[in-house]
């Protein structure tokens, strides 16, 4: 994550009254898709960890889980990219999942490594599943199939643009 950058007295915008009106602010946090997606994506992942919770599992690390299940081999880097993690957060939860016995780390070309899932890491993905299955079912009832397909088909436009059309 980059630090803020605090705009120097040469660049930053003249401040024309102080603060924006509240009518702005409350504008902006009504309309912002970055802010409506972080609030989303936050509520998501608790209700999410604490579906998993009895298993001492959190829902990016169950997300790490399922990608190494379904891939011979992975990069670092590539499971970053698939998770849309950075690599430091990537690392840092392969180091958790390593520690725990649910990852292995093997040589890859160079100093690269490839994690693979342990077979205890299979073991306790596959006590996970039905956990998430649950949860999943819980919040696609509580939107509804419609309006979650429509949902999700917003969630992949948003992401295209963002990866075609940066700010």
């Amino acid at each position: 994550m980059t630090s803020p950058t605090i705009p120097s007295a040469e660049t930053a915008p003249p401040a024309a009254g102080g603060l924006p009106d509240p009518a702005t602010l409350q504008r902006i946090g009504r309309s912002c898709i970055c802010y409506q997606t972080r609030m989303t994506a936050h509520a998501v992942t608790r209700a999410y960890n604490r579906a998993l919770a009895p298993l001492g599992l959190e829902v990016t690390q169950f997300n790490i889980l399922i990608c190494l299940a379904g891939a011979s081999s992975n990069s670092v880097t590539a499971l970053s990219e698939a998770l849309a993690l950075d690599r430091t957060t990537m690392t840092r939860n392969l180091k958790r999942l390593e520690q725990a016995g649910l990852v292995g780390m093997t040589s890859g070309q160079g100093r690269a490594v490839r994690p693979a899932l342990t077979e205890a890491g299979g073991a306790l993905l596959a006590a996970a599943v039905p956990l998430w299955e649950a949860a999943h079912g819980r919040m696609e009832a509580a939107v509804g199939e419609e309006v979650w397909t429509r949902t999700r088909e917003g969630l992949r436009a948003i992401r295209r643009s963002v990866k075609t059309c940066p700010l």
